[in-house]
């Protein structure tokens, strides 16, 4: 996957939380199939940034971004910064 096609998913993935937030305010979904479905949005988001960030500093190291995997959702979650 190439950089543009991964910040292309995070922005459909952020117009998807902005729906989400939206249809929410509106009273079209309830609260815990909006809950639900952000957090597998924003944890996906997560993943898309860490492997985007992972794949720049492959490439500022000259090492090849595409052996960059994606990490899994959890090993995200709990990296500490």
């Amino acid at each position: 996957m190439e950089n543009n096609e991964i910040l292309g998913r995070v922005h459909r993935l952020v117009d998807e939380e902005h729906t989400l937030r939206a249809r929410m305010a509106q009273g079209a979904i309830d609260g815990a199939e909006e809950r639900q479905r952000l957090e597998d949005v924003e944890s996906e988001l997560d993943q898309c940034w860490d492997l985007l960030r992972r794949r720049r500093a492959a490439i500022d190291a000259g090492t090849d971004p595409s052996s960059t995997e994606v990490r899994s959702a959890r090993e995200v979650r709990n990296y500490l910064q």
